[in-house]
């Protein structure tokens, strides 16, 4: 670029950034002139020009950006900087030691030059790096008809110009600061002297170049002056292209990233992001730029990092329902069951499990009493015979999942799934590296083929699935990590299919102490019957002829939508009240006593009770509620006696008698026990709805049974009495 042009470029810069403007209802909003006045009173330091922007009011220029981007940075900086005086109308009140040190440099200048300020300005300017006096970064977007690519479609043709990837993080460094300008002082005439530093590797001066020890060849030694000097943070990112971007046959590739300034600490590992920034050649010094030859590897430098979503090409939206959008919500009724309807339409069937994979994705309360830490995340187990779509259900929880990562049991191994002890490629120390359960940290791990896992890499999951934690001792490191994680496991039975001549304990083959972290164990058995199949085939046969689920009484909700309510839901804290906790006890109680009886329940402890609070609380926050309430606890034990109902080989036969009939068998069971012609109304809910069933269906068999002349019941209807 010839001296003309980079003047003529540097004032089409300068326009833009001074006249471009949009428009505000009447009012014109200058973008970039709000913008430097903020970083000239220091109230932002990051500034990011939208290629989208340029190329509406210059398109030759922007094309220019894009194709020599790294040039274009220097020059929107050196434009941003001489503006930056005469948007200045106050002094910054945030001030840190460079600002002062700069301030201190610019006032001996004016001593210097009392007379002419435009000479001092300008003597300035030319004695200190313009490094050293910027307080600003420059980034560049790039435009939006421009759509992220593959990390193997980027070639050598695009070095040096403005790319944009996607990916998934897969490790990141820690954040150091990285020098930028070295300020060193001289210890014979005081003279500073700068040094900018454009990469990695650099040779500290040694000798004072100053006017002074030249002429008297005093050859002062010059000391690296810190306070003087300026740093920027610095961090390392590692992207791996998503598994359908992939070739048949091929293996994923990476690609580094470095992130510097204000784009530090934007991604963590386990994040989908899309990167705007420059690839560049890495330059190597010293005896590694003799050996490399004619080779070089590449990074990327970032200047826009965008989390994105995992199965769509579009930023990811954390942000929660607007009032008006809840307001408009409030007038729908059974919101629970159009959520739950939401999940997976297009597999059929399975609403009682969708409904506990929608509070799963929810989630129930952390609690911290007195230091001790009661989880609040939801741990589901899907066991069942082949073809009941299983590893569907799991992988549509891990798309609606803001945040969530997806692995098989015999791909799994115990360090994959927690950490492993790594060799970091920059700093040669010893570093952990996250597993899938660390990097599913405050969202769901959906782990398929669990039962296929072996026993010591399943040992692994124990202390997350309770403790939230990932304890390490390896390699001098030992500490403890964070995967605060939700736990979505699909199994086979031992034998394949269930195998309903052999016990519950027989079929599923894992120990208690993880039966026990699971909040619901459901079993999905696959029995024939003609109408079921029928409907089933029917609705298979239209989601394949269509790619559509077939239409329903109730219409499926957006899948942007789902996120966005559950994101509204889990900013709510519901508290159980105090009411309530004489029927949360002999809900229990009741549990309990009936797994003492029969064979086929799984193994029951205080951490069932734990499961139905949990439960509850998630149904509290479906509700946007922030207390719990009794029909809550009622769906959160009907939910858990409908998992265990799966166990029993005689659930299905009990579909055939019709709710009130069943209600009426449990309180005769009740008189017949105690020996008495009549019970208490309460009693006898509180043991129906233990069962499973509600209050609604509890009244009706109350009032059909009373009008059949079955029995009698009291007027204040506090009493039942049998008359047969």
């Amino acid at each position: 670029m010839s001296t003309s042009q980079y003047a003529e470029h540097k004032d089409r810069c300068k326009q833009f950034l001074t006249d471009f403007y949009i428009e505000d209802g009447i009012e014109k909003k200058f973008v970039y002139a709000e913008q430097l006045a903020n970083i000239a009173h220091r109230e932002q330091v990051d500034i990011t020009i939208d290629l989208d922007d340029v190329n509406e009011v210059d398109t030759e220029l922007a094309e220019h950006v894009a194709g020599n981007s790294r040039r274009y940075v220097q020059i929107f900086s050196d434009v941003i900087y001489d503006l930056l005086p005469d948007y200045k109308s106050k002094e910054p009140t945030n001030k840190d030691a460079l600002d002062i040190f700069i301030e201190h440099r610019l006032l001996m200048e004016q001593r210097n030059h009392p007379d002419n300020a435009a000479d001092a300005f300008r003597e300035a300017r030319n004695k200190y790096p313009p490094e050293l006096l910027r307080r600003f970064e420059v980034h560049f977007k790039h435009m939006s008809r421009v759509k992220p690519s593959s990390l193997r479609l980027i070639k050598a043709d695009s070095i040096g110009k403005l790319v944009a990837v996607r990916g998934i993080v897969t490790r990141i460094t820690e954040v150091k600061p990285m020098m930028s300008v070295a300020t060193y002082t001289c210890d014979q005439c005081g003279a500073e002297s700068y040094q900018p530093i454009a990469s990695p590797n650099f040779i500290p001066l040694s000798t004072c170049p100053s006017q002074e020890c030249r002429s008297n060849n005093s050859g002062g030694r010059l000391y690296l002056q810190t306070r003087g000097s300026k740093f920027t943070k610095y961090q390392e990112l590692k992207i791996q292209e998503h598994s359908d971007q992939v070739p048949v046959g091929h293996i994923p590739r990476s690609m580094n990233v470095i992130a510097k300034g204000e784009l530090a600490r934007l991604a963590t590992p386990g994040d989908h992001i899309c990167v705007t920034g420059i690839f560049l050649p890495t330059l190597k010094s010293g005896f590694r730029q003799v050996t490399q030859g004619l080779l070089s590897d590449t990074f990327l430098e970032a200047h826009n990092i965008i989390r994105m979503n995992k199965s769509e090409d579009d930023e990811l939206r954390t942000d929660t329902l607007t009032e008006e959008e809840l307001s408009a919500l409030e007038d729908a009724k059974n919101m629970y069951e159009r959520l739950a309807w939401s999940l997976a339409p297009e597999i059929y069937g399975h609403e009682d499990i969708k409904k506990a994979l929608l509070l799963l994705l929810v989630g129930g309360v952390d609690r911290s009493p007195n230091g001790m830490k009661i989880r609040g995340n939801i741990n589901i187990c899907l066991m069942g015979d082949p073809g009941v779509a299983k590893s569907q259900l799991l992988s549509y929880v891990d798309r609606v999942a803001p945040r969530s990562q997806y692995t098989t049991g015999r791909g799994s191994s115990g360090v994959g799934l927690t950490a492993a002890i790594m060799r970091d490629p920059v700093t040669n120390e010893m570093v952990l590296e996250g597993g899938a359960l660390v990097l599913a940290d405050q969202g769901i791990c959906c782990i398929d083929e669990f039962d296929k896992m072996l026993e010591h890499d399943r040992t692994a999951i124990h202390e997350v699935m309770e403790q939230q934690t990932v304890s390490i001792a390896k390699a001098g490191i030992i500490t403890s990590l964070n995967a605060r994680v939700s736990v979505l496991a699909a199994a086979n039975p031992a034998y394949g299919r269930y195998n309903p001549k052999k016990t519950a304990e027989q079929n599923i083959q894992l120990p208690a102490a993880l039966l026990s972290r699971f909040d619901v164990l459901w079993v999905i058995r696959d029995k024939p019957n003609r109408d079921n199949d029928l409907r089933l085939a029917q609705h298979i046969t239209y989601v394949h002829q269509n790619s559509v689920q077939p239409p329903s009484h109730i219409k499926p909700l957006n899948m942007k939508f789902v996120s966005r309510y559950i994101a509204t839901c889990k900013a709510k804290n519901p508290t159980v009240p105090e009411n309530l906790t004489d029927y949360i006890t002999s809900a229990y109680i009741e549990i309990r006593k009936e797994a003492r009886n029969n064979i086929d329940s799984t193994y029951t402890s205080a951490r069932t009770l734990l499961s139905i609070l949990r439960l509850a609380t998630a149904l509290a926050r479906l509700r946007l509620a922030d207390e719990v309430d009794k029909d809550d606890i009622e769906e959160a034990i009907r939910l858990i006696e409908m998992s265990r109902a799966s166990l029993s080989d005689d659930v299905k036969k009990s579909e055939h008698v019709l709710p009130i009939d069943a209600i009426y068998e449990l309180i005769k069971e009740i008189v017949d026990d105690d020996g008495n012609s009549s019970v208490r109304v309460s009693d006898a809910k509180q043991r129906t709805l233990a069962k499973g069933f509600t209050s609604d269906q509890f009244d009706q068999c109350l009032q059909t049974y009373e009008e059949l002349n079955v029995w009698q019941i009291n007027q204040s209807r506090t009493r039942i009495t049998f008359i047969v």
